[in-house]
């Protein structure tokens, strides 16, 4: 869950409130001139036909949804978080492959009226046709990409032989962009529509290749990150410290995360995010990671002077959505670094902290915790053990409650394992805190 803010503060719109106004707005207009073209210039040989041309156009208008998704435009990502945005995109993929598979079945459909023949021999026939077929190739690749996103399969895969295979949606996308060019005549049916369309097209592809490409490597060449320590927090944790030049211009803010890579130490495609562990102070950035896996488990490895790759900041776990003047943050295990940054942020106000663990020799950072939550005359409240046999959970409704009486009037922050998250989320509805006080985002990249 993203952080989400639905009300208005100091007389202006809260910053996710903007951006879903703006996303919506652009979705609307969109689809409202997509609808007049189609009712314009939508017409096809039979009836059947002209519905096939009705979802081929939504579909195409669903592609360039999916581009801008996952464009990573720091203005949406700022106010929505990557991760909000990833579960819509995943939902727009799959209502994508619906409407190619009902658009390419209509298609076939179509033409065996029209031919008075069968739609086997009807599919076999378009096969041969070099517009055709390139839809096919397209459909075809976007129904691989929706199955193996299926919940069963993906957890199944390891992270990049997944998104290997869910770069062929690239490839998918340029057949299709090739078919509309051959196929479609709704879009040449004016000047309007024609100049509409490539814009859109030129729109989507510019942010995705701005986001995604132009601008991590950009800032990887103005500020040249390079590692200047690294040190062990415990057995099972590692700090790694990063500099570079003109860091004072890199716009992070404390509470977000980066998509690390150690280019010579591993792979250029083994990337993780993680939190920055510390506010940017403008003369660098540091992370604390847990050995989790593979890659952040050689993070103790990284050599002192290496290269490192970063993308980002990302993020909407900030005080950017702050409501109201206090803050509860709530962490579990190693979800307490970013809690740990903002602690650095002014602007988290009066603060609580509650860190969960399972004894005080896991709680990661827990000293530099202790002195800032002691400098802004915070409270925190340690959370170890399992819960007693009858006992209520520490983060159970009215165990909540007992430890911060005034939950309803702070925004609450919270960063931890899935389980622990739902958990708190669900004692927060309970105990009505408003859901735009409540900030919660996952760090992933799937």
């Amino acid at each position: 869950m993203a952080a989400t803010s639905n009300t208005v503060r100091g007389g202006t719109v809260l910053p996710a409130d903007a951006a879903r106004w703006a996303m919506w707005t652009f979705v609307v207009v969109n689809a409202v001139i997509v609808e007049a073209l189609f009712l314009s210039a939508g017409s096809g040989k039979n009836g059947v036909l002209t519905v096939a041309k009705f979802f081929g156009l939504h579909a195409a208008l669903l592609m360039l949804f999916q581009l801008l998704l996952v464009a990573r435009l720091p203005w949406l990502d700022r106010r929505i978080g990557m991760d909000r945005l990833t579960v819509w995109h995943r939902w727009v993929g799959f209502s994508l492959l619906w409407t190619v598979l009902t658009h390419a079945t209509l298609v076939v459909l179509g033409y065996a009226t029209l031919d008075d023949t069968s739609m086997g021999k009807t599919f076999l026939a378009l096969s041969g046709v070099p517009a055709s077929l390139l839809g096919m190739l397209a459909a075809t690749i976007i129904l691989l990409i929706a199955v193996i996103s299926t919940r069963s399969l993906r957890r199944r895969l390891r992270y990049e032989v997944w998104h290997g295979l869910h770069l062929l949606l690239y490839v998918a996308l340029g057949l299709a962009f090739v078919h509309q060019l051959q196929e479609t005549t709704t879009f040449t049916s004016s000047a309007f529509a024609t100049a509409y369309w490539w814009i859109l097209w030129l729109f989507a592809f510019g942010s995705l290749l701005t986001g995604r490409v132009a601008m991590p490597l950009w800032r990887n060449a103005y500020h040249r990150f390079r590692v200047t320590a690294v040190v062990p927090e415990s057995d099972h944790v590692v700090s790694v410290y990063v500099t570079g030049r003109h860091l004072d211009k890199l716009p992070a803010r404390a509470g977000q995360f980066c998509i690390w890579r150690f280019p010579g130490h591993n792979h250029w495609w083994l990337a993780n995010p993680f939190s920055l562990s510390a506010a940017p102070d403008g003369r660098g950035l540091r992370l604390t990671a847990k050995a989790a896996g593979s890659t952040s488990a050689g993070l103790r490895n990284v050599p002192v002077g290496s290269r490192a790759f970063v993308e980002g900041p990302y993020g909407a776990f900030t005080s950017l959505h702050r409501t109201r003047p206090g803050a509860l943050l709530i962490a579990g295990g190693v979800g307490i670094t970013p809690v740990r940054a903002m602690l650095e942020d002014q602007a988290t106000g009066d603060v609580v902290v509650l860190y969960r663990v399972r004894g005080e020799a896991d709680a990661v950072l827990l000293n530099e915790v202790r002195h800032l939550v002691a400098l802004r005359g915070g409270r925190l409240h340690l959370l170890t053990g399992r819960t007693a046999e009858g006992a209520a959970p520490p983060f159970a409704p009215g165990s909540l409650h007992r430890l911060v009486p005034d939950v309803t009037e702070r925004d609450v922050y919270v960063c931890g394992p899935p389980a622990m998250t739902a958990a708190v989320l669900s004692s927060l509805r309970a105990l009505n805190v408003p859901a735009r006080q409540v900030h919660a985002e996952r760090f992933g990249l799937a």
